[in-house]
């Protein structure tokens, strides 16, 4: 009996390698691939990595709501259907820009940082935060927490969360008193979603010239940890063609509280390509995708004259690469790819 059934589950099983073999090439199921622009109309991309999902987030250009889709793969994105997560009130307090979320997954539920103005005065810009509870954030319960409490009521923006040596830190761009700039960086552990653990110190200002075309700006930042070093890149300029990265450096087992630790690159580390036809690339994440590769994460614009406020024009789309190494382990980012298939 159990002879003859395991003689008919070969039989059945060379059937069926026959048949898949005999299966034009062209009908076996292809891998996606990804291709740029990634996601249209999609500014300040942030794309997160949890529980076997990829999820996508950035400004919308109407700036009155925070989006967000999720996929198996990074190509998934592109068609991925897009969830409402808040929209903002039709008045009052954060009813004017809403720029930049980030989303994470700390503590047991979802957080949300964004910066919103006021509805008496869309510039006034800080930064608040979400939370969500449930495993799915397309389906949480999403309530606000509040403002993120830093040492001065400023313009304040564009917050990244990341873990370094059991120490969850937050670093964000704010224009500070006393300073004649439009913002600068600042890093602080955290002692709650909203609050510091410690005073923050300020790792740059915006004083090169590549960083103060159009505006004095250091904002964007996000974190790359490798080869026993600490990238953190930030975006510069105004939102033009102009826009580009910037790099500070820091040792993985150095005191990153303290400004000296970090060395910052004397040149943009990417920029506009006039050939690849990508303008003001910048506001940058980083993902691992399904493959185990780093991917640059960030917005480009495909052409570089802009009628009025660049910041109203809707094309910044988010596109996505591969992070190249050198030799000494520190990250090539190369220039913006060309639109089409990434390799």
């Amino acid at each position: 009996m159990n002879q003859n059934l395991n003689r008919r589950e070969l039989i059945v099983g060379s059937a069926a390698l026959t048949l898949a073999a005999a299966v034009p090439a062209a009908a076996q199921p292809k891998e996606a691939k990804i291709e740029n622009p990634l996601v249209l109309q999609r500014a300040d991309p942030q794309i997160l990595r949890h529980g076997g999902w990829f999820y996508f987030t950035g400004s919308v250009p109407e700036y009155d709501r925070i989006v967000l889709r999720r996929a198996k793969t990074i190509a998934g994105l592109k068609d991925a259907p897009e969830t409402v997560l808040w929209q903002r009130p039709a008045s009052g307090k954060l009813a004017g820009y809403i720029w930049a979320p980030e989303i994470h997954h700390f503590d047991g539920a979802w957080h949300v940082y964004f910066a919103a103005g006021d509805g008496d005065d869309k510039f006034h810009i800080r930064t608040y935060v979400l939370q969500g509870k449930g495993a799915n954030p397309l389906t949480a319960d999403w309530s606000l927490l509040g403002q993120f409490e830093t040492p001065w009521d400023t313009f304040t923006l564009d917050s990244t969360i990341f873990e370094h040596k059991g120490v969850r830190y937050i670093c964000w761009a704010q224009k500070e008193p006393g300073i004649e700039t439009n913002s600068n960086l600042y890093l602080a552990p955290l002692k709650t979603p909203t609050t510091l653990a410690a005073p923050p110190a300020r790792l740059t200002v915006p004083t090169l010239d590549w960083e103060v075309q159009g505006y004095k700006v250091a904002e964007g930042p996000a974190l790359l940890a490798r080869n026993g070093k600490l990238f953190l890149t930030y975006s510069a300029s105004a939102t033009d063609a102009r826009y580009c990265m910037g790099l500070l450096t820091a040792d993985a087992d150095a005191n990153i509280m303290d400004p000296k630790s970090w060395t910052k690159s004397p040149v943009p580390v990417f920029a506009t390509s006039e050939a690849n036809q990508v303008f003001g690339p910048g506001h940058n994440s980083f993902v691992v995708d399904e493959k185990g590769r780093d991917l640059l994460v960030y917005h480009g614009r495909d052409y570089r004259e802009i009628k009025g406020n660049p910041l109203f024009d809707p094309n910044r789309h988010a596109r996505v690469q591969p992070v190249q190494y050198r030799k000494d382990g520190t990250p090539d980012f190369g220039v913006p790819v060309a639109n089409g298939v990434v390799r």
